[in-house]
């Protein structure tokens, strides 16, 4: 839903987001000198909130569900709040409050011979603007991850999950005050329309970095208009691997649930490649599996040799992120071509291999150029949550400052602190 503005309001926009950026600019000065009792206060707080008020958190979804009558079935589940959502989100809050402080932390240290005592120390990376598609539990995931690491956020979530998102920061918030931290810690753009985005990547001055999580029109507008440094959550182009050499039920079990256990999912597999042996033995019951299921399967020429369920693939296929029940489906000679295909074709997000060929899979981990790779397990576990990281606010794509999932530890910079006791340079 993009929103036109006229001149008065996109002025109005453009002070609003001021305001918006030096109250957070200030009030990442205080966060950064939280402790660490302040700022796990504040996220227990915000939790017993969400929890409090889940009935108000779910009306508001109610609304941005009707709004959203035009979206995918695979959208409005990423969009679509309930009970057992809500309670992840509190839930979520709670375990990254019992993570490690990060802020503070040594990470290395070390004494020069002329004295000199060296210490590298994390330091937090100040304001935070993320710019979200869709699921408004990231809304409480980001809110606990900056807070956590000492970072004031800027959320700018999208135009169908307002309302949710607006009631999760208000949860936010009162946890915030319960703490005696400032609420403009977290912050949510009071508005959907689309100019709100390009304001925001102009405020270098207040902004230090943007983290866009959504599909690619999203991440390419963004890192084409940003004045200031982007961390990238690009599109979850994710591959399963069969070998010749996989566990026949295994490989069944990771490829259901990779593809189908939630297809809206940025690790959701979107397509399975089988290697020659296999696609004779494994996959015809691989692809009943997935029939079953409800998914579409598309294939190669091999592959629809198999069931005559199988619809063509066509190369626009491979580059494709379905985010729906739909596979794609190629029959490979072995893992080099395997990890040829991926690092081609793949967006560098998250990719596994199922065999029992321990010198294969180090092949594949080692070779395969992506944020996350995985032997034997499902794509599914692609979220900072199952990597005991407490949440996530995206899986970065990219390879400068954070890869894989983000959690609070990656939100930080460091700063080196050197003590000395009267040493001056030759």
């Amino acid at each position: 839903m993009a929103v036109l503005m006229h001149r008065d309001e996109g002025e109005n926009l453009r002070l609003e987001m001021r305001r918006l950026g030096e109250a957070a600019r200030k009030a990442s000065a205080e966060l950064a000198l939280a402790s660490s009792e302040s700022k796990n206060t504040a996220l227990k707080a915000a939790a017993a909130a969400i929890r409090a008020n889940a009935k108000a958190i779910l009306a508001a979804n109610a609304k941005d569900m009707a709004a959203a009558s035009d979206l995918s079935p695979a959208l409005r589940d990423r969009l679509m709040l309930d009970s057992s959502r809500i309670e992840a989100m509190a839930t979520g809050c709670e375990e990254v409050a019992a993570l490690p402080d990060p802020i503070g932390a040594v990470m290395a240290e070390w004494t020069r011979p002329n004295g000199l005592k060296i210490a590298r120390v994390r330091v937090p990376l100040g304001v935070v603007g993320i710019i979200y598609e869709s699921r408004p539990n990231v809304t409480a995931d980001a809110s606990a991850l900056c807070l956590k690491s000492g970072n004031a956020a800027i959320l700018r979530g999208g135009s169908e999950s307002f309302h949710s998102s607006a009631a999760i920061v208000e949860c936010m918030h009162e946890g915030l005050r319960g703490a005696g931290l400032p609420e403009a810690s977290v912050q949510l753009v009071p508005s959907i329309a689309r100019e709100a985005v390009g304001i925001m990547l102009s405020m270098a001055d207040t902004i230090d970095v943007i983290i866009p999580r959504g599909g690619r029109s999203l991440i390419e507008r963004v890192a084409a208009e940003s004045r200031i440094p982007v961390i990238k959550h690009l599109e979850g182009i994710c591959h399963v691997f069969v070998s010749d050499k996989a566990d026949a039920d295994m490989a069944r079990r990771i490829v259901l649930n990779s593809k189908m256990r939630r297809t809206g999912v940025c690790g959701a597999a979107e397509t399975l490649l089988v290697g020659a042996g296999a696609a004779k033995t494994i996959l015809p019951a691989i692809v009943e599996d997935l029939e079953k299921a409800g998914c579409e399967v598309r294939g190669d020429a091999t592959t629809q040799t198999l069931d005559k369920r199988v619809v063509p693939a066509t190369d626009k296929d491979w580059d494709t992120e379905y985010l729906d029940a739909i596979i794609s489906v190629k029959v490979v000679k072995g893992v080099d071509e395997a990890i040829a295909h991926i690092n081609a074709h793949g967006s560098h997000h998250t990719d596994t291999i199922v065999t029992a060929d321990a010198k294969e899979a180090e092949r594949f981990l080692t070779h395969v150029d992506s944020g996350i790779v995985l032997h034997n397990a499902s794509t599914q576990f692609a979220d900072g949550g199952e990597f005991g990281m407490g949440a996530e606010i995206g899986i970065s794509t990219g390879k400068l400052h954070a890869r894989g999932p983000v959690g609070a530890e990656q939100l930080t910079s460091y700063k080196y602190v050197v003590r000395g006791s009267g040493q001056v340079r030759p």
